[in-house]
Protein backbone atom coordinates (compact mmCIF):
# COMPACT_ATOMS: atom_id res chain seq x y z
CA UNK A 1 0.00 0.00 0.00
CA UNK A 2 1.58 3.28 -1.13
CA UNK A 3 1.80 6.31 1.14
CA UNK A 4 -0.68 8.34 -0.91
CA UNK A 5 -3.30 5.89 -2.22
CA UNK A 6 -6.01 7.11 -4.53
CA UNK A 7 -7.23 10.60 -5.18
CA UNK A 8 -5.12 12.62 -2.80
CA UNK A 9 -2.36 15.15 -2.38
CA UNK A 10 -3.59 17.54 -5.05
CA UNK A 11 -4.22 20.87 -3.40
CA UNK A 12 -0.61 21.72 -2.65
CA UNK A 13 -0.12 22.87 -6.24
CA UNK A 14 -3.56 24.40 -6.78
CA UNK A 15 -4.43 27.95 -5.82
CA UNK A 16 -6.04 30.19 -8.42
CA UNK A 17 -6.92 33.71 -7.27
CA UNK A 18 -10.20 35.23 -8.41
CA UNK A 19 -13.34 37.03 -7.41
CA UNK A 20 -16.39 35.48 -5.78
CA UNK A 21 -19.89 36.85 -5.46
CA UNK A 22 -20.59 39.63 -2.99
CA UNK A 23 -22.20 39.14 0.40
CA UNK A 24 -24.66 38.09 1.71
CA UNK A 25 -24.48 34.32 1.07
CA UNK A 26 -27.29 32.41 -0.59
CA UNK A 27 -27.13 29.54 1.89
CA UNK A 28 -25.98 28.61 5.38
CA UNK A 29 -25.21 25.02 6.39
CA UNK A 30 -25.07 23.85 10.02
CA UNK A 31 -23.96 20.44 11.25
CA UNK A 32 -26.43 18.77 13.59
CA UNK A 33 -25.71 15.80 15.85
CA UNK A 34 -22.89 13.29 15.93
CA UNK A 35 -21.33 11.36 13.04
CA UNK A 36 -22.72 7.94 12.16
CA UNK A 37 -20.73 5.15 10.51
CA UNK A 38 -21.73 3.97 7.04
CA UNK A 39 -18.66 1.86 6.19
CA UNK A 40 -15.62 0.90 8.25
CA UNK A 41 -12.71 -0.83 6.54
CA UNK A 42 -11.86 -2.97 9.57
CA UNK A 43 -15.47 -4.12 9.95
CA UNK A 44 -16.94 -4.17 6.45
CA UNK A 45 -14.27 -4.69 3.76
CA UNK A 46 -14.29 -7.69 1.44
CA UNK A 47 -10.51 -7.40 1.11
CA UNK A 48 -7.71 -4.88 1.61
CA UNK A 49 -8.69 -2.93 -1.53
CA UNK A 50 -12.00 -1.85 0.02
CA UNK A 51 -11.27 1.53 1.53
CA UNK A 52 -13.24 4.76 1.09
CA UNK A 53 -11.18 6.78 -1.39
CA UNK A 54 -13.57 9.19 -3.14
CA UNK A 55 -16.73 11.16 -2.35
CA UNK A 56 -19.81 8.95 -2.03
CA UNK A 57 -21.99 8.88 -5.17
CA UNK A 58 -25.49 7.40 -5.13
CA UNK A 59 -28.23 6.58 -7.59
CA UNK A 60 -31.50 4.69 -7.27
CA UNK A 61 -31.77 1.66 -9.53
CA UNK A 62 -34.83 0.35 -11.36
CA UNK A 63 -35.82 -1.69 -8.30
CA UNK A 64 -35.76 1.36 -6.06
CA UNK A 65 -32.56 0.29 -4.29
CA UNK A 66 -29.64 2.61 -3.58
CA UNK A 67 -26.35 1.92 -5.38
CA UNK A 68 -23.27 3.77 -4.19
CA UNK A 69 -19.63 4.16 -5.22
CA UNK A 70 -16.73 5.79 -3.43
CA UNK A 71 -14.27 3.01 -2.62
CA UNK A 72 -10.99 2.04 -4.26
CA UNK A 73 -9.71 1.05 -7.71
CA UNK A 74 -11.09 -2.47 -7.39
CA UNK A 75 -14.58 -1.08 -7.76
CA UNK A 76 -17.35 -2.59 -5.67
CA UNK A 77 -20.76 -1.11 -4.97
CA UNK A 78 -22.50 -0.26 -1.72
CA UNK A 79 -26.15 -1.32 -1.87
CA UNK A 80 -29.17 -0.89 0.38
CA UNK A 81 -32.64 0.50 0.91
CA UNK A 82 -31.35 3.68 2.55
CA UNK A 83 -28.14 5.56 3.24
CA UNK A 84 -27.94 4.07 6.72
CA UNK A 85 -28.40 0.49 5.49
CA UNK A 86 -25.74 0.46 2.76
CA UNK A 87 -23.65 -2.72 2.70
CA UNK A 88 -20.80 -3.66 0.42
CA UNK A 89 -21.46 -6.10 -2.42
CA UNK A 90 -18.27 -8.11 -2.87
CA UNK A 91 -18.78 -8.58 -6.61
CA UNK A 92 -16.32 -6.45 -8.61
CA UNK A 93 -18.17 -4.17 -11.05
CA UNK A 94 -15.03 -2.61 -12.60
CA UNK A 95 -11.48 -3.82 -12.06
CA UNK A 96 -8.15 -2.11 -12.72
CA UNK A 97 -5.74 -3.88 -15.05
CA UNK A 98 -2.43 -2.27 -13.97
CA UNK A 99 -1.45 -2.15 -17.65
CA UNK A 100 1.76 -0.39 -18.65
CA UNK A 101 0.43 1.05 -21.93
CA UNK A 102 -0.83 4.57 -21.15
CA UNK A 103 -2.97 4.61 -24.33
CA UNK A 104 -4.99 1.68 -22.95
CA UNK A 105 -6.19 3.72 -19.95
CA UNK A 106 -6.30 0.63 -17.77
CA UNK A 107 -3.88 1.14 -14.92
CA UNK A 108 -5.83 2.32 -11.83
CA UNK A 109 -9.48 3.33 -12.25
CA UNK A 110 -12.08 4.66 -9.80
CA UNK A 111 -15.82 5.12 -10.42
CA UNK A 112 -16.30 8.70 -9.24
CA UNK A 113 -19.63 9.89 -10.71
CA UNK A 114 -22.76 8.27 -12.13
CA UNK A 115 -25.91 9.27 -13.98
CA UNK A 116 -29.06 7.31 -14.83
CA UNK A 117 -32.47 8.19 -16.21
CA UNK A 118 -34.21 4.85 -15.65
CA UNK A 119 -32.10 3.04 -13.04
CA UNK A 120 -30.98 0.41 -15.57
CA UNK A 121 -28.72 2.21 -18.00
CA UNK A 122 -26.00 4.02 -16.04
CA UNK A 123 -23.22 6.30 -17.26
CA UNK A 124 -20.12 6.49 -15.07
CA UNK A 125 -17.24 8.94 -14.97
CA UNK A 126 -13.93 7.24 -14.21
CA UNK A 127 -10.93 8.82 -12.53
CA UNK A 128 -8.01 7.05 -14.21
CA UNK A 129 -4.48 7.22 -12.82
CA UNK A 130 -1.46 6.14 -14.84
CA UNK A 131 1.34 5.36 -12.37
CA UNK A 132 4.29 5.57 -14.74
CA UNK A 133 6.87 4.85 -12.04
CA UNK A 134 5.40 1.33 -11.70
CA UNK A 135 6.05 0.50 -15.37
CA UNK A 136 9.70 0.17 -16.42
CA UNK A 137 10.90 2.83 -18.81
CA UNK A 138 7.79 5.00 -18.48
CA UNK A 139 9.07 7.68 -16.07
CA UNK A 140 12.42 9.28 -15.36
CA UNK A 141 11.51 9.71 -11.68
CA UNK A 142 11.11 6.97 -9.08
CA UNK A 143 8.14 8.29 -7.13
CA UNK A 144 4.37 8.26 -7.56
CA UNK A 145 3.56 11.97 -7.49
CA UNK A 146 6.09 13.06 -10.13
CA UNK A 147 4.99 10.32 -12.53
CA UNK A 148 1.19 10.47 -12.02
CA UNK A 149 -0.86 11.25 -15.14
CA UNK A 150 -4.63 11.47 -14.76
CA UNK A 151 -7.58 11.37 -17.17
CA UNK A 152 -11.38 11.43 -16.82
CA UNK A 153 -12.96 8.57 -18.79
CA UNK A 154 -16.49 7.30 -19.25
CA UNK A 155 -18.00 3.81 -19.08
CA UNK A 156 -21.57 2.56 -19.04
CA UNK A 157 -23.68 -0.16 -17.47
CA UNK A 158 -26.79 -1.78 -18.91
CA UNK A 159 -27.60 -3.78 -15.79
CA UNK A 160 -28.24 -1.12 -13.17
CA UNK A 161 -24.63 -0.80 -12.09
CA UNK A 162 -23.93 -4.51 -11.62
CA UNK A 163 -21.08 -4.23 -14.14
CA UNK A 164 -19.21 -1.53 -16.06
CA UNK A 165 -17.26 -3.22 -18.87
CA UNK A 166 -14.14 -1.45 -20.09
CA UNK A 167 -14.98 0.03 -23.53
CA UNK A 168 -13.04 -1.49 -26.43
CA UNK A 169 -11.92 2.03 -27.34
CA UNK A 170 -11.23 4.24 -24.29
CA UNK A 171 -13.85 6.97 -23.93
CA UNK A 172 -11.97 10.13 -22.96
CA UNK A 173 -14.02 12.97 -21.42
CA UNK A 174 -11.20 15.22 -20.17
CA UNK A 175 -7.47 14.91 -20.76
CA UNK A 176 -4.45 17.15 -20.97
CA UNK A 177 -3.57 17.60 -24.68
CA UNK A 178 -0.38 15.53 -24.40
CA UNK A 179 0.74 12.07 -23.35
CA UNK A 180 1.96 11.02 -19.92
CA UNK A 181 5.62 11.37 -20.87
CA UNK A 182 5.24 15.17 -21.18
CA UNK A 183 5.89 17.37 -18.16
CA UNK A 184 6.97 14.63 -15.78
CA UNK A 185 8.08 15.91 -12.41
CA UNK A 186 4.59 16.75 -11.10
CA UNK A 187 1.12 15.20 -11.24
CA UNK A 188 -0.72 16.22 -14.42
CA UNK A 189 -4.12 15.97 -16.05
CA UNK A 190 -7.78 16.05 -14.97
CA UNK A 191 -8.85 14.65 -11.62
CA UNK A 192 -11.74 13.87 -9.30
CA UNK A 193 -14.97 14.79 -11.10
CA UNK A 194 -17.84 16.00 -8.96
CA UNK A 195 -21.21 14.32 -9.14
CA UNK A 196 -23.25 14.97 -12.29
CA UNK A 197 -26.21 17.35 -11.92
CA UNK A 198 -29.21 18.23 -14.10
CA UNK A 199 -30.31 21.72 -15.13
CA UNK A 200 -33.02 21.64 -17.77
CA UNK A 201 -31.93 19.54 -20.73
CA UNK A 202 -28.24 19.79 -19.82
CA UNK A 203 -26.06 17.85 -17.42
CA UNK A 204 -23.09 19.45 -15.68
CA UNK A 205 -19.98 18.23 -13.86
CA UNK A 206 -16.85 19.82 -12.40
CA UNK A 207 -13.42 18.34 -13.15
CA UNK A 208 -10.23 19.58 -11.52
CA UNK A 209 -6.95 20.08 -13.34
CA UNK A 210 -3.39 20.85 -12.28
CA UNK A 211 -3.06 22.80 -15.53
CA UNK A 212 -0.41 23.11 -18.22
CA UNK A 213 1.12 25.92 -20.27
CA UNK A 214 -1.79 28.26 -21.07
CA UNK A 215 -4.23 26.42 -18.80
CA UNK A 216 -4.51 27.58 -15.17
CA UNK A 217 -5.01 25.02 -12.43
CA UNK A 218 -8.42 24.80 -10.79
CA UNK A 219 -11.91 23.46 -11.46
CA UNK A 220 -13.39 23.35 -14.98
CA UNK A 221 -17.14 23.12 -15.56
CA UNK A 222 -18.31 20.74 -18.29
CA UNK A 223 -21.76 20.40 -19.89
CA UNK A 224 -23.54 17.81 -22.03
CA UNK A 225 -27.01 17.36 -23.49
CA UNK A 226 -26.46 13.58 -23.62
CA UNK A 227 -24.50 12.25 -20.63
CA UNK A 228 -24.36 8.79 -22.23
CA UNK A 229 -22.27 10.16 -25.11
CA UNK A 230 -18.74 10.81 -23.82
CA UNK A 231 -17.91 12.92 -26.89
CA UNK A 232 -20.73 15.36 -26.09
CA UNK A 233 -19.09 16.93 -23.03
CA UNK A 234 -17.79 20.48 -23.49
CA UNK A 235 -15.92 22.68 -21.01
CA UNK A 236 -16.69 26.35 -20.35
CA UNK A 237 -14.25 28.73 -22.07
CA UNK A 238 -15.40 31.89 -20.28
CA UNK A 239 -18.23 32.66 -22.69
CA UNK A 240 -19.73 29.33 -23.79
CA UNK A 241 -19.34 25.58 -23.51
CA UNK A 242 -17.10 24.92 -26.51
CA UNK A 243 -14.02 22.95 -25.43
CA UNK A 244 -13.73 19.30 -26.36
CA UNK A 245 -10.82 17.35 -24.87
CA UNK A 246 -9.56 14.70 -27.32
CA UNK A 247 -7.65 11.55 -26.52
CA UNK A 248 -3.99 12.64 -26.93
CA UNK A 249 -2.97 9.11 -27.96
CA UNK A 250 -5.47 9.05 -30.83
CA UNK A 251 -5.46 12.73 -31.85
CA UNK A 252 -1.93 13.95 -32.47
CA UNK A 253 -0.93 17.59 -31.92
CA UNK A 254 -4.33 18.46 -30.45
CA UNK A 255 -4.91 22.17 -29.88
CA UNK A 256 -7.11 22.76 -26.85
CA UNK A 257 -8.26 26.16 -25.63
CA UNK A 258 -8.03 26.79 -21.87
CA UNK A 259 -11.14 26.37 -19.78
CA UNK A 260 -12.08 29.21 -17.47
CA UNK A 261 -11.52 27.85 -13.99
CA UNK A 262 -14.36 28.48 -11.56
CA UNK A 263 -13.77 30.22 -8.24
CA UNK A 264 -13.60 29.71 -5.30
CA UNK A 265 -12.63 26.07 -5.76
CA UNK A 266 -8.91 25.49 -5.07
CA UNK A 267 -9.18 21.78 -5.77
CA UNK A 268 -11.76 19.12 -6.70
CA UNK A 269 -15.41 19.85 -5.94
CA UNK A 270 -16.76 17.30 -3.48
CA UNK A 271 -20.38 17.58 -4.58
CA UNK A 272 -22.92 19.95 -6.10
CA UNK A 273 -26.65 19.83 -5.33
CA UNK A 274 -29.63 22.07 -6.09
CA UNK A 275 -31.91 23.31 -3.32
CA UNK A 276 -35.47 22.31 -4.15
CA UNK A 277 -37.14 25.33 -2.62
CA UNK A 278 -35.07 28.11 -4.18
CA UNK A 279 -33.09 26.62 -7.08
CA UNK A 280 -29.78 27.69 -5.50
CA UNK A 281 -26.76 25.46 -6.08
CA UNK A 282 -24.73 24.34 -3.06
CA UNK A 283 -21.22 22.90 -3.32
CA UNK A 284 -19.02 21.36 -0.64
CA UNK A 285 -15.27 20.81 -0.91
CA UNK A 286 -12.11 20.48 1.17
CA UNK A 287 -9.32 23.01 1.50
CA UNK A 288 -6.17 23.54 3.50
CA UNK A 289 -5.67 26.81 5.36
CA UNK A 290 -4.23 29.64 3.26
CA UNK A 291 -4.67 32.61 5.63
CA UNK A 292 -7.10 34.28 3.20
CA UNK A 293 -10.21 32.63 1.79
CA UNK A 294 -9.65 29.55 3.93
CA UNK A 295 -8.62 30.58 7.46
CA UNK A 296 -8.80 26.97 8.70
CA UNK A 297 -8.29 23.59 7.10
CA UNK A 298 -11.48 21.62 6.63
CA UNK A 299 -14.68 21.35 4.61
CA UNK A 300 -16.21 24.46 3.08
CA UNK A 301 -19.58 25.25 1.50
CA UNK A 302 -20.44 27.81 -1.16
CA UNK A 303 -23.60 28.60 -3.15
CA UNK A 304 -24.53 29.91 -6.60
CA UNK A 305 -27.45 30.81 -8.85
CA UNK A 306 -25.84 29.71 -12.12
CA UNK A 307 -22.96 27.28 -11.40
CA UNK A 308 -20.48 29.92 -12.61
CA UNK A 309 -20.42 32.60 -9.89
CA UNK A 310 -20.19 31.36 -6.31
CA UNK A 311 -20.32 33.23 -3.02
CA UNK A 312 -17.70 33.40 -0.30
CA UNK A 313 -16.91 29.91 1.02
CA UNK A 314 -17.82 29.24 4.63
CA UNK A 315 -16.30 26.67 6.96
CA UNK A 316 -18.56 23.68 7.56
CA UNK A 317 -16.25 21.28 9.43
CA UNK A 318 -12.73 22.12 10.64
CA UNK A 319 -9.93 19.60 10.59
CA UNK A 320 -6.74 18.61 8.77
CA UNK A 321 -7.48 17.20 5.32
CA UNK A 322 -5.65 15.15 2.74
CA UNK A 323 -4.22 18.43 1.49
CA UNK A 324 -2.35 18.98 4.75
CA UNK A 325 0.98 17.53 5.86
CA UNK A 326 0.20 14.18 7.53
CA UNK A 327 3.31 14.54 9.67
CA UNK A 328 1.69 17.53 11.40
CA UNK A 329 -1.94 16.50 11.27
CA UNK A 330 -2.32 14.19 14.23
CA UNK A 331 -3.97 10.79 14.08
CA UNK A 332 -6.94 11.46 11.79
CA UNK A 333 -7.60 13.35 8.56
CA UNK A 334 -10.92 14.21 6.92
CA UNK A 335 -11.60 14.03 3.19
CA UNK A 336 -14.11 13.54 0.36
CA UNK A 337 -17.18 15.54 1.46
CA UNK A 338 -20.50 15.07 -0.31
CA UNK A 339 -23.99 16.42 0.41
CA UNK A 340 -26.80 13.85 0.08
CA UNK A 341 -30.54 14.10 0.76
CA UNK A 342 -32.42 10.80 1.00
CA UNK A 343 -35.64 12.65 0.14
CA UNK A 344 -34.27 13.54 -3.31
CA UNK A 345 -36.86 13.86 -6.07
CA UNK A 346 -34.75 12.14 -8.71
CA UNK A 347 -32.68 9.01 -9.12
CA UNK A 348 -29.30 10.77 -8.98
CA UNK A 349 -29.34 12.58 -5.61
CA UNK A 350 -28.57 15.93 -7.21
CA UNK A 351 -31.12 17.94 -5.18
CA UNK A 352 -31.54 18.73 -1.48
CA UNK A 353 -34.18 20.16 0.82
CA UNK A 354 -33.73 21.89 4.16
CA UNK A 355 -32.05 18.85 5.69
CA UNK A 356 -29.43 16.52 4.26
CA UNK A 357 -26.45 14.39 5.19
CA UNK A 358 -22.83 15.37 4.90
CA UNK A 359 -20.94 12.19 4.03
CA UNK A 360 -17.17 12.14 4.35
CA UNK A 361 -14.19 9.95 5.17
CA UNK A 362 -11.83 9.88 8.12
CA UNK A 363 -8.34 8.43 7.56
CA UNK A 364 -5.95 7.14 10.18
CA UNK A 365 -2.37 8.46 10.17
CA UNK A 366 0.52 6.50 11.66
CA UNK A 367 3.75 8.40 11.86
CA UNK A 368 3.70 10.33 8.61
CA UNK A 369 1.82 7.67 6.65
CA UNK A 370 -1.84 7.81 5.63
CA UNK A 371 -3.12 4.28 6.15
CA UNK A 372 -5.92 2.18 4.66
CA UNK A 373 -7.75 2.34 8.01
CA UNK A 374 -10.66 4.55 6.94
CA UNK A 375 -14.26 5.17 7.87
CA UNK A 376 -17.09 6.54 5.74
CA UNK A 377 -19.34 8.67 7.94
CA UNK A 378 -22.54 10.66 7.65
CA UNK A 379 -23.60 13.66 9.70
CA UNK A 380 -26.88 15.55 9.58
CA UNK A 381 -26.85 19.03 8.05
CA UNK A 382 -29.50 21.74 8.39
CA UNK A 383 -29.73 24.13 5.42
CA UNK A 384 -31.08 27.65 5.31
CA UNK A 385 -31.31 29.05 1.80
CA UNK A 386 -32.46 32.56 0.98
CA UNK A 387 -34.69 33.10 -2.10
Amino acid sequence: MRSFPGLIGLCLLWATPGAVAAEPPLAALTLVGAPQVIFDTKRDACDDKDQPDAPLRLFRNADGKLVGFGLHYVNRALRGDSLGSLKIDCRVVLDSGSRGDPAAYDDKTWITATWTEDGSRVAAFLHHEFHAQAHPGRCRFPDYMRCWFNTILQASSDDGGASFPHPKVPQVVASAPFGQEVGQGRHRGFFNPSNIVANGRHRYVFAATTGWEGQPSGACLLRSDDPFDPASWRAFDGAAFTIRYPDPYRTKDAKVAPCRTIEPFPAPVGSVTRHRGTGAWIAVFQASADGERFPQAGFYATSSRDLLTWDKPRLLLAGPTLYDDPCRSGERLIAYPSLIDEETKGRNFDDVGDQAWLTYVTLTVKGCEITADRTLLRRRVALRVWP
